[in-house]
């Protein structure tokens, strides 16, 4: 089978046109195509006027003439033989897996990461018992729609704790600039696609899901877990570990102890406790568990109509049914020395309340698998580091993140609501008092006001600068009436749990972080490939 790279054709070209531009590129006869199937597709919208779509495609010929193809094009990109994109297991229990019940692996958190850790222990044999501190999805969908619309938090179960991780809540998105050369990115895809995600996740070149598509799929997911033998259970806040010390101060984990006050033996745990367990980390920080600060973002949350983006970036074309609705992604560098980019872009999307402790207002984005909505909304952020901004201690980038938090729930009026300004306010530096033309989406509602009180003065110095700037990108993106929301700090892990090559904690062995919360991933797919990575670190570790 061949892969054929780059393929072009207008926006509105027919079936026949792809088979037929398929036949030009290889220089055959059309009848000589036993057969071909699209791989990937994407677009080019640089020029609006004539937007192409662009096809990955491989193609089945006579064997001879294919080899004769391959020879003909030694070192040519655009025609090579297709790429083996089926994942292989590393390892099978069969007969050498103890089968005690102290060998079980125990992965903590079951958002995209630990649900890929534990279904791949669960197919390798391992029969893990995944513990996970908030709900299942669809309790928690109830929890979290309690916060939205009644202002009940719960803090254990909500849009960051439970089943499906904060992704759930999320646009979806299942791409990712992580080099995946053993294509463990396509695994991920081919499991959700059997779970029920719609089968173009694994053709389109920027895939999503939506939330409610996500629900559903998560479920299905922990079905086959539990069909394979391993074990779900929910509710189950970790509070300490089972620490076994040697004499340099580094050592081995022996189990886990649960809020319950039950222990749990195991020496292999896979952390995928998620960007947003504070008190977990406190806890591996209070015990020994080596974790250093790392990079994360702080800024707020901008909605635009739809409409407005879809027309800057497609012109005549917006509308179209196979581009849907546009998004962006922009970053621009301030004068002040920071960068500013968008961050988790939502077409067709929502603002939601996303915190989880209680007097503390959190924005974050989320879309359906539909994108539908009126507005589009996106994180416009500002980075900040350690040695910069929060030098103090390895966890002070919690303690920023929950100052600004706070100070969020604080000028949203304390409700949890959450501060919010037009734009055109905020470039001219006055309080907004009445909303325009755009209805902010974000429940249980927000107050206007000012928000160059929420952030830093460099944050917000370098926010208004980017705005400007990326409204000469985007015709319209310093709209007048555009609406911007606070606070945006869940950007990321603001610390990291470092490990070695062998993937396990680099002074606490048996201990393997894993995903967001670790340092170690960023958005769904790069979090279930590292899942993948680490369950398949824990099988090595057991059998051979």
């Amino acid at each position: 089978m061949l892969r054929l790279n780059d393929i072009k054709l207008p926006l509105d070209h027919s079936a026949d046109d792809l088979a037929a531009a398929i036949a030009d590129r290889l220089q055959l006869d059309a009848a000589e195509l036993k057969d071909f199937s699209v791989f990937k597709r994407s677009y080019d919208a640089r020029r609006k006027s004539s937007i192409q779509l662009i096809y990955q495609v491989d193609v089945t010929l006579d064997a001879q003439r294919e080899q004769a193809l391959l020879a003909a094009a030694a070192g040519r990109a655009a025609i090579m033989r297709s790429p083996d994109t089926r994942y292989q297991l590393v390892a099978r229990a069969d007969d050498q897996y103890p089968q005690g019940a102290q060998q079980r692996p125990l992965v903590i958190g079951f958002g995209p990461c630990g649900i890929l850790a534990a279904l791949l222990l669960a197919q390798m044999g391992l029969r893990p018992i995944v513990l996970e501190r908030g709900q299942n999805v669809r309790q928690r969908t109830r929890d979290t729609w309690g916060l939205w619309r009644e202002r009940q938090l719960k803090t254990e179960s909500n849009v960051q704790f439970g089943e499906g991780g904060a992704g759930t809540f999320s646009d979806g998105k299942l791409y990712s600039q992580v080099k995946d050369r053993r294509h463990l990115g396509r695994k991920v895809l081919t499991e959700f696609v059997k779970a029920g995600a719609p089968k173009d996740i694994l053709t389109e070149s920027r895939p999503h899901i939506g939330t409610f598509k996500l629900v559903k799929m998560v479920e299905n997911l922990r079905a086959e877990i539990i069909r394979l033998g391993g074990e779900i259970r929910f509710g189950q806040h970790v509070v300490s570990l089972q620490r076994q010390l040697d004499e340099d101060g580094s050592g081995r984990v022996t189990g886990l102890t649960l809020a319950s006050g039950e222990t749990l033996a195991s020496g292999h745990i896979v952390l995928a406790v998620g960007h947003s367990a504070r008190d977990t980390f406190q806890a591996l920080f209070d015990q020994g568990v080596y974790i250093e600060p790392k990079p994360f973002s702080i800024g707020l949350r901008i909605e635009h109509p739809q409409s407005v983006i879809d027309r800057a970036r497609f012109g005549a074309q917006a509308g179209h049914p196979l581009l849907g609705a546009a998004d962006y992604k922009l970053v621009h560098h301030c004068s002040n020395g920071r960068s500013v980019y968008s961050f988790c872009m939502c077409p067709g999307g929502t603002v939601v309340a996303a915190t989880s402790e209680e007097g503390r207002v959190v924005t974050n984005g989320m879309s359906q698998y539909s994108r539908n909505e009126r507005n589009a909304n996106a994180a416009i952020v500002v980075g900040v580091t350690p040695e910069q901004d929060y030098p103090q201690h390895p966890l002070a980038g919690i303690d920023l993140q929950r100052q600004l938090e706070s100070l969020a729930y604080e000028l949203g009026g304390g409700n949890y609501n959450a501060p919010a300004q037009l734009v055109g306010d905020f470039l001219r530096d006055r309080p907004s008092s009445a909303l325009g033309a755009v209805i902010p989406s974000y429940q249980p509602g927000v107050t206007l006001g000012d928000l160059s009180r929420a952030l830093p003065a460099f944050a917000v110095a370098a926010i208004r600068e980017a705005l400007r700037a990326f409204d000469k990108q985007i015709k319209g993106f310093a709209m007048d009436d555009a609406v911007l929301t606070g606070i945006e700090t869940r950007t990321s892990s603001p610390l990291c749990i470092r490990r070695g090559d062998d993937y396990q904690s680099i002074n606490t062995r048996g201990l393997y972080p894993a995903g967001e919360g670790a340092g170690y991933a960023g958005g769904i797919l790069s979090a279930g490939i590292d899942g993948i990575k680490v369950a398949e670190a824990v099988a090595l570790d057991i059998l051979q």
